[in-house]
C-alpha cells in the first residue's frame, strides 16, 4: 500500500467535512479518484483509480488535503524461455535395458557355460528388451549393443559386424528400396482397384478382393507396415466411408469394423506365405542355416506355405464375417469408386510398365534362380539396378528410406550376436537343459514339438516386434525341438510361420497391427478377443492341414 498526500489552496465553500470515522462526524465515505487535474496546478494530474481514505477541506486555512492509499500491480515478470523438449533416449526404457543386461552379467555363470557366452547372453537380452521398449530407434538399440559387445571385449570387432557381412539383412534393405517404386509408380493402388472393381458389390466379395489383391503384392512388399500403411489402409478407409461407415459416430458396425479387423488379421497370413513377404522372415532363415546348416530357399517357404495359407485367407474372412458381421450386405458402391479411380489413374504409364517388368523379373528369379545358380540377393541388386537406370526409383530416394537402413542395422546386430551366442556353446547348454525337462515327460516328438509351439506362440503377448521375438526365441527353440527329435527343417519352417501369425494376438504384435488398430473402427477388447479366437483357427488350419500338406511333400 502507498499513501499520497496533496496540499493545496483554493477557495471552497464554508464548511468542513472530515471523512474519518469517529463520534463526531459522519461514517468513513469513499470516494472513486478518476484522472484528475487541480486547477491551482494544472500540470498535477493522478491517472490511476484507487479508494480515497481521508479528505479534509478546511475553510480557515484554505488548505486540501487529501490522503490515499492504492494497491500498486508490479510490472509482470518476463516470461521464461521455452523449455527445450528432450531429444534423447527415452529414459524408463533405457533403464530397464540396463538393468536386464548388468543383472544377468553379475548372475553366477551356470555350469557348463563359459563366461564370454554368458557376459553375451547378458548383452544380448539387454539390446532385446530396449529393442521391445525403444528407448532409441531400433537401429541405434543395436549399435549400441554392438558397442558394449566391443568395449567389454566380449566380442572382437570384427565379430560385432560380421552381420554387416551377411547377404539377408541386404535383401531386406534392397527389398525396401523395390517396394519404393512399387508405391511410388501407382501400380499397388492399380491392382487393388483391379480386385475391387471385379469383385466389390457385395461386403463378403469387397473383403475377399482386398485379401488377395494383398497377398498377390506381399512377396513384392517385404515390409507389411508399408503394405498395410501404403497401400491398403487408405484404399479400406476411402471404401468405408464412401459405403458410409466411419470411425467415431457410431456406423462402425457398418462395414468398416469387420473390414479392418479382416485386412489386419489376413495381413498376417500374406506375411507367413512368402520369405520376402515380411522383413523378419530371412532372419528366421538366416538362425536356421547357422542352427541346423539348411538353407530355407524362396521357393522352399512358398511351396511349403501355398496351401495352408490359401485356407486361412478363406476360411478367416468368413468367420469373421459370421461371427462380427457387418450391418451392410452389400457394397454397389465400392466396385463403382474402383473404376473412378482406375479412369482418373488411366492408363499404364511407362514406369508403371517397367516396375511390372522389373517384377516379373525379379520374382521369376527368387522362384527359378536355382536352376540358374542365382541366389536371391543378387536377383534383388539386378531388379533395382533397373530400377535406378531407368529412372522408376533414384539412389537418393533409396537414401532417404530410413526404415531399410535402420532394418538393415539392427538385422546385422541380432545375427551376429545370436550366432556368437551358437558359436560360444550357450544355444547348445539351453537346449541341453529343456530336453532334459520336456524329455522328462515321455512325450513324443510330436507333443513335444506341439508344447513347444504353444510356448513359442502365445509368449508373444510380451513382443512388440516380431523380429525381437525371433532373435530372442527362436534358435533357442529350434534347437530345443531337434533335440526331442522334431525333424530340423520341418520344425525351422513351422517356426517360420507362426513367427508371422502370432502377430495378429494384439493391437502392437506386428507392423499392420497399430496401422489398422489406429483407424478406430474396432475396440481394444474385440480386438484382442477376436485376435485370440483367430489364432485358434490358424493354429488349427496350418498344423491340422498343414502338416497333412507338409507329410505329403516330404518335410517329415
Amino acid at each position: 500500500m502507498a499513501s499520497i498526500a496533496l496540499t493545496t489552496t483554493t477557495t471552497l465553500p464554508s464548511f468542513r467535512f472530515r471523512s474519518s470515522s469517529s463520534s463526531k462526524s459522519p461514517p468513513q465515505r469513499h470516494a472513486t479518484f478518476k484522472p484528475l487535474t487541480l486547477n491551482r496546478n494544472p500540470s498535477i494530474s493522478l491517472i490511476p483509480s484507487f479508494p480515497l481514505s481521508n479528505v479534509t477541506f478546511n475553510r480557515k486555512h484554505s488548505t486540501t488535503t487529501v490522503r490515499a492509499s492504492a494497491a500498486i500491480t508490479p510490472a509482470p515478470a518476463p516470461a521464461p524461455a521455452p523449455v527445450q523438449p528432450w531429444q534423447g533416449a527415452a529414459i524408463k526404457p533405457l533403464l530397464a535395458s540396463i538393468a536386464t543386461g548388468v543383472l544377468l552379467w553379475f548372475v553366477p555363470v551356470p555350469s557348463g557355460v563359459s563366461r564370454n557366452a554368458w557376459q553375451l547372453l547378458a548383452i544380448f537380452l539387454g539390446t532385446i528388451v530396449g529393442i521391445i521398449t525403444q528407448p532409441l530407434p531400433l537401429g541405434a538399440v543395436a549399435i549400441l549393443g554392438l558397442g558394449v559387445s566391443v568395449l567389454t571385449k566380449t566380442l572382437p570387432f570384427a565379430a560385432a559386424f560380421s552381420g554387416f557381412a551377411d547377404p539377408i539383412p541386404w535383401l531386406i534393405a534392397l527389398a525396401f528400396f523395390f517396394a519404393k517404386g512399387f508405391i511410388k509408380t501407382g501400380l499397388g493402388n492399380r491392382v487393388a482397384y483391379q480386385f475391387v472393381s471385379l469383385f466389390g458389390s457385395s461386403s463378403l466379395g469387397l473383403g475377399y478382393s482386398l485379401v488377395f489383391s494383398e497377398a498377390l503384392l506381399a512377396p513384392a512388399i517385404p515390409s507389411v507396415s508399408a503394405r498395410a500403411g501404403g497401400i491398403f489402409l487408405p484404399l479400406v478407409k476411402s471404401l468405408c466411408v464412401a459405403c458410409g461407415s466411419n470411425a467415431g459416430d457410431g456406423t462402425e458396425n457398418r462395414l468398416g469394423s469387420w473390414l479392418m479387423l479382416t485386412c489386419f488379421q489376413t495381413s498376417v497370413i500374406s506375411s507367413a506365405m512368402f520369405l520376402t513377404a515380411m522383413a523378419a522372415n530371412p532372419l528366421c532363415a538366416t538362425l536356421t542355416l547357422n542352427s541346423i546348416n539348411q538353407t530355407i530357399g524362396w521357393l522352399d517357404w512358398a511351396k511349403a506355405a501355398i496351401v495352408p495359407g490359401l485356407v486361412s485367407l478363406v476360411l478367416v474372412p468368413l468367420i469373421l464375417y459370421i461371427i462380427y458381421p457387418p450391418t451392410l450386405k452389400n457394397s454397389p458402391d465400392a466396385p463403382k469408386l474402383a473404376r473412378e479411380k482406375l479412369e482418373k489413374m488411366g492408363p499404364m504409364s511407362a514406369n508403371e510398365k517397367i516396375m511390372t517388368a522389373t517384377l516379373f523379373l525379379t520374382v521369376g528369379l527368387w522362384i527359378f534362380g536355382g536352376v540358374l545358380n542365382i541366389d536371391a540377393v543378387t536377383a534383388a541388386i539386378l531388379g533395382l539396378t533397373v530400377l535406378l537406370v531407368t529412372g522408376v526409383v533414384t539412389w537418393k530416394e533409396c537414401l532417404a528410406e530410413g526404415v531399410a537402413w535402420d532394418t538393415l542395422t539392427w538385422f546385422a546386430a541380432l545375427i551376429a550376436m545370436a550366432g556368437y551366442l551358437n558359436k560360444y556353446g550357450l544355444i547348445s547348454w539351453f537346449s541341453q537343459t529343456v530336453v532334459k525337462f520336456v524329455g522328462g515327460l515321455g512325450l513324443s516328438w510330436q507333443l513335444s514339438f506341439g508344447i513347444l509351439v504353444l510356448l513359442y506362440f502365445y509368449s508373444h503377448y510380451f513382443f512388440a516386434s516380431g523380429a525381437a521375438h525371433i532373435g530372442a526365441m527362436f534358435t533357442a527353440f529350434l534347437s530345443v525341438a531337434t533335440a526331442l527329435g522334431t525333424p530340423p527343417f520341418f520344425a525351422a519352417m513351422v517356426l517360420s510361420f507362426l513367427s508371422n501369425l502370432m502377430g495378429g494376438l494384439t493391437h502392437y504384435g506386428i507392423g499392420s497391427a497399430p496401422v489398422f488398430y489406429g483407424a478406430n473402427y474396432v475396440p481394444l477388447a474385440k480386438w484382442w478377443g477376436y485376435g485370440f479366437l483367430i489364432s485358434i483357427v490358424n493354429m488349427i488350419i496350418w498344423l491340422g492341414v498343414g502338416g497333412v500338406w507338409w507329410k505329403a511333400i516330404g518335410l517329415w
